[in-house]
């Protein structure tokens, strides 16, 4: 992995390399001058998963929005950089390395997939900068590669408002054995870090609750012809598909699945849980199910003016996956930024790096009331707020079946 390095060698930066001084702007307790700083954004904005990309985006910039409007903190101005990893994790790595090597970015939301995240971690720790991500679900980002026997948090610069795959593949097993009665299950995966892993973790789960996997197979991403697969499946006598991975090539798989006589549901984790997956699949969705971090937004009273917002502006994408978390995400960047500014007696730190490195500090203190509940961080970087719902795709549209917390 290339490390960037120039942010450590360049030296100290004064606040005007920090944030660009708007002379003509709103007033502030800095003599009448604003500073501009920016909440870096990255996500898949095109191509594969740019509808749950596109989501992120924009619950982003509806955040610095509302802290921009509200004057949440006096005298300075928050803008976002949104960069595309196109769901590649090099790409992902190049854009960590630009947005730690702007000396406005104060902080980061994203990734999207937990696979770009591992290529980024290492950048953003090098420049010390926060990253929060409202959607990464894999325990190793956060909890190391031995994560199951031995804990350790690798990187304290990153973060996520998102709970992991290890409650979500658990939670997922429990509804497809005790609710929905379901014994025999075929599961696929994608290669993919997110999906491999979910994958994994639902199997195990299913087993030891007393269900069998008959079978367990692989795709690649973008692929496009699930026949042999299909036919897999036709012969397991599976009564469930888990598929670990993302909506674009699940969608493909059920209705594939479905055109062949194969009427059993697909059952997936967030990564599928998109209005995209169902206009894709179109009625060969239907009875499909997915998991999704948290409880749906529009049952959460804090969240009405920022659907409401997301859909006044025009914004594309889906903001149903992780628009509210990722608002919540760079709500946490700024009030960090307010609790360092109200630390250093009203004043922003003069050196970048010194900004920076307390910003991360704050971060990991959060203690606030967000869109999609109580905000904090325990000692991995992990949400305090372990909460899921399944889904299922009931007319046409995403359902929610059951909230709860995986045992």
């Amino acid at each position: 992995m290339v490390i960037l390095t120039s942010v450590l060698t360049t030296g100290a930066l004064t606040l005007t390399a920090c944030g660009s001084r708007d002379d003509n702007g709103g007033g502030s307790s800095d003599g009448g001058n604003t500073t501009t700083l920016t909440i870096g954004v990255d996500a898949p904005l095109s191509g594969e998963n740019s509808t749950t990309g596109l989501g992120i985006q924009y619950g982003a910039q509806i955040a610095v929005d509302d802290a921009n409007k509200n004057n949440l903190v006096p005298g300075v101005t928050f803008k976002l950089r949104a960069l595309d990893d196109k769901a590649q994790p090099a790409t992902g790595q190049s854009n960590a390395t630009a947005l730690t090597g702007d000396k406005t970015v104060v902080g980061a939301v994203g990734p999207l997939n937990s696979g770009v995240a591992q290529s980024m971690q290492q950048v953003f720790a090098s420049a010390n900068m926060a990253q929060i991500s409202p959607s990464n679900t894999n325990p190793e980002l956060t909890q190391g590669k031995n994560w199951q026997t031995d804990k350790k948090r690798p990187y304290k610069t990153y973060f996520r408002t998102a709970t992991t795959d290890e409650l979500q593949g658990s939670f997922a097993a429990g509804y497809a054995f005790n609710d929905l009665k379901k014994k025999k299950a075929f599961v696929v995966d994608d290669k993919q870090t997110y999906g491999a892993g979910l994958a994994k973790i639902f199997a195990d789960q299913f087993k030891k609750l007393g269900g069998t996997v008959v079978q367990t197979d692989h795709v690649n991403t973008g692929d496009k012809d699930f026949g042999s697969l299909v036919t897999k499946i036709k012969n397991s006598g599976a009564d469930i598909l888990y598929y670990g991975g993302q909506y674009d090539e699940s969608s493909l798989i059920t209705k594939q699945m479905k055109d062949a006589g194969v009427k059993i549901p697909l059952f997936g984790g967030d990564g599928m849980f998109a209005t995209t997956y169902i206009e894709t699949a179109g009625a060969a969705a239907e009875g499909d199910l997915a998991t999704a971090i948290g409880v749906p937004a529009d049952t959460l009273p804090a969240a009405k003016n920022f659907i409401a917002t997301y859909k006044a502006k025009g914004y594309k994408g889906d903001y149903g996956a992780y628009g509210a978390y990722s608002y919540d995400a760079a709500s946490a960047i700024i009030r960090a930024v307010k609790a360092v500014k109200d630390a250093n007696g009203g004043k922003l730190p003069s050196d970048i790096n010194d900004l920076r490195s307390k910003v991360v500090d704050e971060v990991q203190k959060s203690n606030f009331d967000g869109l999609t509940g109580k905000v904090s961080f325990d000692e991995y970087g992990d949400t305090t707020n372990k909460q899921l719902t399944v889904y299922a795709v009931e007319k046409g549209k995403w359902k929610a079946a059951k909230t709860g917390t995986a045992d």
